[in-house]
């Protein structure tokens, strides 16, 4: 079998979160940790959804998987084209949470 690259690798761990209820993205979230071959999970979201995007984070890592930890949290801005041609400036979040341990 073929490693995959770790681009693959977090094409296939990502979460984006849009409009559906917060409980909708934990249980993708929970589903992506306890995957055999993966301890990472990234949630991504723009504008509005990023409260929701926040919600599932803590929900999942306060109810649900209880030993996952927050890797990094990256935060930006994106610049979109609506249909008219006008631009504008989009707040996106992405959170990475991992259950790997960390032993120092």
């Amino acid at each position: 079998m073929a490693e995959k690259t770790t681009e693959e690798r977090k094409d296939e761990n990502t979460i984006y979160v849009g409009n559906k209820p917060p409980m909708s993205y934990v249980l993708a979230v929970v589903t992506q940790l306890n995957t055999n071959d993966s301890d990472e999970a990234i949630i991504k979201a723009r504008g509005r959804a990023i409260s929701r995007a926040v919600d599932a984070a803590e929900i999942t890592r306060n109810r649900f998987v209880t030993d996952a930890k927050v890797k990094d949290i990256k935060i930006g801005t994106e610049t979109i084209t609506n249909e008219d041609g006008r631009t504008s400036n989009v707040s996106s979040i992405e959170i990475c949470l991992t259950t790997k341990n960390k032993s120092k």
